[in-house]
């Protein structure tokens, strides 16, 4: 290590994940999925139960950091703490756990960090970047190339697309087909308000949805970061794995090769939106970052 380190802790509406790195190097990587967000389009509250899930996992991640000298903690909460009421339930005891305050990123601030995560490894001249972080509650699109010219949030994501419209086993066709329909209408929106996101020549792809459906392409039996990250995800690959998890029962599709079990049921919504963003922008193919907003959090540390 060539200094302090520091921690960065993503609060999503499926997934909470840490990092500890000095910039340079990173000691731990954890991802837990707690589901946050569960209900959160519905009900416009966190479930009680999904809050003491997730609070368990701070509680372990605080007890990873403690093993450590950590220099600073940033805790980022996204999108279904955005669309909570009730988010101070889950914020106080964070913040006892933690010693510091979750911060309610915007939609914008969201995409920003993701962005500068993602791409920090990355020639800008090979640019202009579609970063898109594909969440349970929200979607992030941030174009540019030495640094950020444009992003949008919006309210698609696995969990989200999966709660409102996925609830057959397998999904029903006309459930796939509004799913894709109201994504559809998003990306309208994303090509007006971000005119460069038509134009970027490289689309690079973030998260859970899309780390799993390049596993899945690769059949890794047990994850592996140096396999996933930086691999060329093609359009022909991921609508094969779609059309294998969409016409799937959950209980087959939890055995595919590269899919975390806990992401089998809300792995087709994700899927609906990836390979939405593949048609809708004309990509051929997807660089699949393992460098995201937890990369940009402890980044945001050093400056």
């Amino acid at each position: 290590m060539t200094g302090p380190l520091y921690a960065a802790i993503d609060c999503g509406t499926n997934s909470l994940r840490l990092l500890l790195s000095d910039g340079t190097t990173q000691v731990e990587r954890l991802m837990r999925i707690t589901r946050l967000g569960f209900g959160v389009d519905r009900t416009g509250a966190l479930d009680p139960e999904a809050i003491e899930r997730t609070l368990a996992v701070l509680r372990e991640y605080r007890t990873v950091m403690d093993r450590y000298e950590v220099a600073g903690v940033r805790m980022a909460a996204t999108s279904a703490s955005r669309d909570a009421a009730n988010r101070i339930d889950f914020f106080g005891p964070a913040a006892e756990i933690l010693g510091v305050e979750p911060e309610l990123l915007s939609g914008t601030e969201e995409a920003e960090l993701s962005f500068r995560g993602a791409t920090a490894e990355l020639d800008p001249t090979d640019g202009p970047f579609l970063v898109v972080d594909i969440g349970g509650g929200s979607t992030e699109f941030a174009v540019g190339a030495a640094s950020l010219e444009g992003s949008m949030s919006i309210n698609v994501g696995c969990v989200r697309m999966t709660e409102k419209y996925l609830h057959g086993d397998p999904p029903l066709p006309e459930e796939l087909t509004n799913c894709l329909a109201e994504v559809g209408q998003y990306l309208d929106d994303v090509s007006r308000e971000v005119p460069l996101a038509n134009s970027a020549p490289r689309f690079v792809g973030l998260a859970g949805t899309v780390s799993n459906v390049a596993a899945m392409e690769l059949g890794l039996a047990d994850y592996n970061r140096d396999a996933i990250h930086h691999f060329r995800l093609t359009r022909e690959a991921a609508e094969d794995v779609f059309r294998t998890v969409a016409t799937e029962s959950l209980s087959d599709r939890r055995h595919n090769p590269g899919l975390e079990t806990a992401r089998a049921d809300v792995i087709v919504g994700g899927c609906c939106v990836l390979v939405s963003v593949f048609r809708h922008f004309g990509f051929e193919e997807c660089l699949v970052s393992e460098a995201d907003i937890l990369d940009g959090l402890v980044m945001s540390q050093l400056d």
